[in-house]
Parts: C-alpha cells; sequence; structure tokens
C-alpha cells in the first residue's frame, strides 16, 4: 500500500527537460538587398569560382562485402585491383579554399577571431534565429554583411557541395596573395549596411597585431582599454521589446515510445 500523501508512480508524470531564458530586447534584422545587386552578386560569385575551378571532389571506393569468419570458401576469390588516388579526393585548390570560410559554424569562428573581411549569408536558412548572431558580430568587427537570396542555390553547384548557408572571405597578409581580392572589391560597395541603433558609435574590433620579441618568439598584443570619458553623449534613439521570459525545449516534436506490452 503507498502511502495516502505521496502520488503513485503512474500519477508521476516526466517532465520534459526545457531551459528559461529572456528574450532579447533588441530587435536584429538584415538590412534588405536590392534585385539588381542581387543578380550581381550572385553572377560575380559564381562566375569567379567556375574560372577558378574550385570544387570539391570526392570518388567513392566500392569494398567487397565482409563475409562472416565462420564459414571459409571453397576457392579463393581473386584480388580485385584498387586503384586508391589521393589527389581525386579534397579540394582541387586548397589555397584558395583556406581563404573561405563555409557554412555557419566555420563563419562564426573566423567573425569572433576578426578574420573575415566580407560575409553572405543565404536568405533561405530555416529556423531564421541559426544566423540572427552573425549580425551582431559582423558590426562589432566592422565586416559588411547582407543576405543574399538564393545564395546556396547558386553557390553549392560549383563548389560541389550539398548546400552553403554562408560564405565568408578571409582576411590575407597582403592583396597578392588573395584570390578572391577583385571579388571582394566587386562586391563590397553592393552591401548594405547594418541597422542596429544601439551599437551606433562603436569602434570596431582592429585584428590583433603580431610583434617579434628578441627571443624570436611571436606574441598577440594585448589590446589597451581606453578610459572611458566623462561626458556622457546622447544615446541614438533606439526601441527596446518587452522582456519575457521563454522555455526552451530541446526537442519539442520528439515523440516518447511507450514501453511494448508482454504477451501473455
Amino acid at each position: 500500500m503507498a502511502a495516502p500523501g505521496k502520488p503513485t508512480k503512474k500519477e508521476i508524470k516526466k517532465q520534459t527537460p526545457a531551459k528559461t531564458s529572456f528574450t532579447s530586447p533588441f530587435a536584429s534584422k538584415w538590412s534588405p538587398l536590392p534585385q539588381e545587386d542581387m543578380h550581381f552578386i550572385l553572377k560575380t560569385l559564381k562566375d569567379k569560382l567556375i574560372s577558378m575551378g574550385l570544387e570539391k571532389k570526392e570518388v567513392k571506393v566500392f569494398r567487397p562485402w565482409r563475409k562472416k569468419k565462420g564459414k571459409k570458401p571453397d576457392v579463393a576469390p581473386q584480388p580485385v585491383p584498387q586503384v586508391s588516388d589521393s589527389s581525386k579526393n579534397g579540394w582541387t585548390d586548397v589555397a584558395a579554399r583556406r581563404q573561405l570560410a563555409i557554412g555557419i559554424n566555420e563563419v562564426t569562428k573566423a567573425l569572433e577571431r576578426n578574420e573575415l573581411r566580407l560575409l553572405l549569408v543565404c536568405k533561405s536558412v530555416k529556423p531564421k534565429h541559426m544566423t540572427n548572431h552573425l549580425i551582431a558580430l559582423s558590426t562589432t568587427r566592422g565586416v559588411p554583411a547582407c543576405q543574399v537570396p538564393r545564395l546556396s542555390q547558386s553557390v553549392s553547384e560549383p563548389l560541389g557541395l550539398k548546400s552553403v548557408l554562408a560564405l565568408g572571405f578571409r582576411r590575407c597578409s597582403s592583396s597578392d596573395d588573395g584570390v578572391f581580392t577583385d571579388t571582394v572589391d566587386a562586391i563590397k560597395p553592393r552591401v548594405p549596411t547594418l541597422d542596429m541603433a544601439w551599437l551606433q558609435g562603436a569602434k570596431p574590433e582592429e585584428p590583433v597585431a603580431m610583434e617579434e620579441e628578441e627571443g624570436g618568439e611571436r606574441r598577440g598584443q594585448k589590446r589597451k582599454l581606453e578610459s572611458e570619458s566623462e561626458e556622457v553623449s546622447e544615446s541614438p534613439s533606439c526601441t527596446l521589446q518587452p522582456l519575457q521570459v521563454k522555455r526552451i525545449v530541446a526537442n519539442p516534436a520528439k515523440k516518447k515510445k511507450g514501453k511494448p506490452k508482454k504477451k501473455l
């Protein structure tokens, strides 16, 4: 007999794990891109990639099925000669690939390290909050960024990939080493500026300069914190969204499987 005050096991329901957090008071949105600029950017990128021949190639190697250890074949099978060419797999131009950041994860890491000079994001990304963090990152780093419709559809085919949700161009030590310098210079004037009122007047972060020591070792030069001015400047007009508490469930569409009934 169960205690009268305590619920039984059947009455106890398993609670789905959820996290509570506040919604952001700032509404960040991508600036709209004119249709003429969209066609120009897509055409410039596609022509550049096709002329370079940058593509990821994967050669599938067919392997024979493994046979069970217990059964031994009566006649030993003849070995099939397989020509394995490692040069066929991977990117056609590794040096040019290192100057690009492909995908949301790679672009985010490059932005955090301040390594990009231009960022293009596909507009068909779902859910949309997957790329919202790139707006603030690119603004604080001073990197031109915009949302381009049909980016994945136009760029993924020349690159030999299934999809390209984000494409970033890395900084180069010199203009001679940059393969995409002319492409970036042509696209930059077409990129609209991001409108973030609460970040207006903020200076973009500069890349960390490297200095040589007497021992020959290099280390990142520490950034010096500037003293805050006593005079308080007038803040720009910015509409804030009301704070709300939201619950984040990891996988709300997941259906729990019930325990199978025992057959009598």
